[in-house]
Parts: structure tokens; sequence; C-alpha cells
């Protein structure tokens, strides 16, 4: 399997499993958003909690230039340790949604 493909692959799987867990609030559906031609990926939130609207990206991934980016995420889950342990290296995955001057202080790629 080549780099891309195998990237695909586990961003998929690793949006898949937490789209399937069933928010404890209101009547919310959790949406996977994966557009393969264009290598963005999200989990996005939509219905309602107590008659408001319930609406937002939670996590936001892509693919660029061979290298994941995390665009976006507002959830305690450390997506970039789970892309590490499933065979993602750290050079090869960039913290986008840091400060480009930041981010030659993480473990991750600037770029």
């Amino acid at each position: 399997m080549d780099k891309i493909k195998k990237y695909r692959t586990v961003i998929q799987k690793i949006l898949s499993e937490y789209a399937s867990y069933k928010s404890p609030y209101g009547d919310v559906e959790n949406q996977t958003i994966f557009d393969r031609e264009h290598d963005h990926y999200q989990i996005v939130h939509l219905g309602w909690e107590n008659n408001k609207r319930v609406y937002g990206c939670s996590i936001h991934l892509d693919i660029k230039n061979d290298k994941v980016w995390i665009q976006h995420n507002t959830t305690d889950i450390d997506i970039a340790q789970e892309l590490v342990e499933l065979g993602i290296p750290r050079e090869d995955i960039v913290l986008g949604f840091q400060s480009p001057l930041l981010r030659q202080y993480t473990e991750y790629a600037v770029s």
C-alpha cells in the first residue's frame, strides 16, 4: 500500500471510530465527511439540544504535500499521537492549527 493510501485508511479509521460514539446531549448526529478526491476529512456534529441548534466541525484533517495536517481539533483526543500509533511518522504530521512560528518547537513537522 502506498503512503497516501495508508494515510487515508488510517484517517478514515480514526474518524469513523469517533463519529460512531453517540452524543450524550440532545438529538445530535455525528457525521463523517470524507472528500477522498481532495483529501479533506472531518467529523461534523448536527442536530438539536434543548431547542438550540447544534452544528460544528470538531475534527478536520487534510493530506497535503504527502503529510497529514491536523487543521482543527476541539476534542480531548490526541489525534497526532493516535496517527503515530497507527504508523504515521511524526515528520509526516503537521499541527496546522498551530502558528507556523510555534510548529518548530513541537515534535512534529513544520509544514
